[in-house]
């Protein structure tokens, strides 16, 4: 089994929905996949709860518990476990990194998040665990994601190759309990997703199925 953690110090950056998102192009891409939700809000768990399809599974559960519940899902057969980790709670996401095999560290184009993705990068490189920032919510054009990536590429972090649009098909998705890929199947956020999808196997090293799709 591979663990992607999605991380992140400051909230309304799109970590459930990058999460719940990757959770369902990976059934749809046969792999057993579970989300773990460890945020207060347990805005993933609503999400689940919303949602008509049983798959993917998602469970809300204590940090401190998240060490057994990831052993537990191995045994059960779970090819690919997603944690959904909380802003602005360090032991959690010290938690999420330990247990993972690649972060993805989801930042606006914006200067808070900027500062934000700074402390969640400098967290995550204490346990070496292998990452990327991913941008998420880009405009179209303007000079903050140009100077966002200038930022990035000074730090020496990995930077995603995908990026995420400012797109109504992800608010859509979330409150319905779907993916922006089943809300709109030929849209750029489900292209969106599905590039996301097959660079992050590339980095957990899941299969090579994902490539040939």
């Amino acid at each position: 089994m591979k663990t992607l953690a999605i991380i992140s110090q400051k909230g309304g950056v799109g970590k459930t929905t990058l999460a719940t998102a990757l959770a369902v192009a990976a059934e749809a891409d046969g792999k057993r996949t579970a989300v773990f939700d460890l945020d207060p809000q347990a805005s993933a768990s609503f999400w689940s709860d919303t949602r008509e399809a049983s798959t993917p599974a998602v469970a809300a559960v204590p940090p401190s518990r998240l060490g057994h519940l990831l052993k537990a899902a191995a045994k059960t057969g779970c090819d690919l476990a997603i944690i959904d980790a909380p802003p602005f709670a360090k032991d959690v996401a010290y938690e999420s990194a330990q247990h993972a095999d690649f972060v993805l560290i989801p930042t606006r184009p914006a200067v808070l998040d900027i500062m934000a993705m700074t402390k969640t990068t400098e967290l995550v490189r204490h346990h070496k665990t292998p990452c990327a920032v991913v941008l998420t919510f880009c405009p179209p054009a303007g000079r903050e994601l140009a100077d966002t990536i200038e930022t990035v590429s000074a730090m020496g972090v990995t930077l995603c190759p995908v990026r995420i649009g400012q797109r109504i098909a992800f608010s859509r998705a979330q409150q319905t309990g779907q993916a922006a890929q089943e809300v709109e199947p030929d849209g750029k956020a489900a292209e969106e997703i599905k590039q996301l999808y097959k660079y992050t196997c590339i980095q957990l090293n899941l299969s090579d199925e994902s490539e040939k799709a």
